[in-house]
């Protein structure tokens, strides 16, 4: 009976131990409350549930905007790495409300291929003011600068955001363009009334000078419009232009007598410029074969204030 009883003890007790030893070896262990592994909460979470949560957080496509323009990209693009398993390893070993940081990597010479396609698309070129008209004074359309991506920043902040998986949408960083010609910096400009036979030159809507000329009989009009100097020449040759009024006439070398005197100042319109004149008589009134006259010693002064591109109104 006594031998009994020592079994029947002995049995009890290693049942006792098995109850006791069983959860432990059958559970594996959870992670302290309030931990986090980057942006997610693991806190509770075995092993392989906290895994899965983060690789899925570091699977997130990446969301870029720049105003109502979105694009949505698959990190996988960009060749994310996360060392998600050894965080996890981490995360098992800290005490509650621990933030444990998961080491990521992109490539960014991944990322800046990327950022290089979207300057492009976002990219806009700066609108220089332009003269549009005359209303007792120049009529401009103002300038409008552009836009252009950072695109360091760009890869800067796109790569920020793929590594920590915070799954926050991405502004694209831009800085604005300057245009390179504003109304204040606008340069010169030319205003000839036909009708008062009047060249005045401005400096954007400052009144530099205002000249005496000749312009166009009426059977030769000066054309009227908006129209440049495409071609500035010294001491010109004239050539005879393939019109009635000029047939028979020999090309003139510079010098004395020249047509146009010493300086020329051609339009983008067809044998119509700006010149000096041996024929001080004619200025003033309407009468040449549609160019416009000017005192040479006023022709040579105007050549040194102007620059091929220089918009030129008649109106």
């Amino acid at each position: 009976m006594m031998v009994l009883a020592r079994i029947a003890v002995s049995l009890v007790l290693a049942a006792a131990a098995a109850a006791a030893l069983a959860p432990a070896s059958r559970q594996s262990p959870a992670i302290a409350p309030g931990v986090r592994i980057g942006p997610v909460s693991v806190g509770g979470l075995t092993s392989e549930p906290a895994r899965a949560a983060v690789e899925g957080a570091f699977a997130r496509p990446v969301v870029v905007r720049h105003g109502d323009r979105t694009w949505t990209v698959d990190p996988a693009r960009f060749s994310v790495r996360a060392e998600v398993d050894e965080a996890v390893s981490r995360a098992l070993r800290s005490r509650a409300g621990t933030a444990v940081a998961v080491d990521a990597h992109v490539s960014r010479a991944a990322v800046r291929e990327f950022v290089a396609k979207l300057a492009r698309s976002l990219h806009e070129r700066p609108r220089d003011a332009r003269f549009v008209g005359f209303d007792r004074k120049p009529v401009f359309r103002a300038a409008q600068p552009g836009l252009a991506v950072r695109e360091e920043a760009a890869v800067d902040a796109i790569a920020s955001a793929i590594e920590s998986a915070a799954g926050d949408p991405v502004e694209v960083p831009t800085r604005p363009v300057t245009a390179g010609r504003t109304v204040a910096s606008f340069g010169p400009l030319i205003v000839i009334d036909r009708g008062a036979n009047r060249l005045r030159l401005y400096r954007g809507r400052t009144l530099v000078r205002t000249f005496g000329v000749a312009t166009g009989q009426s059977v030769y009009p000066t054309p009227t419009g908006m129209w440049k100097i495409v071609d500035m020449q010294r001491n010109p040759w004239w050539y005879p232009p393939p019109s009635p009024w000029a047939e028979g006439e020999k090309p003139v070398p510079p010098g004395p007598g020249n047509p146009l005197g010493t300086r020329w100042m051609g339009l983008d319109v067809y044998g119509v410029g700006i010149h000096g004149t041996p024929n001080d008589a004619s200025i003033g009134y309407s009468a040449s074969h549609g160019c416009v006259r000017m005192h040479i010693p006023d022709a040579e002064w105007l050549f040194q204030h102007v620059d091929v591109g220089t918009p030129v109104l008649i109106r």
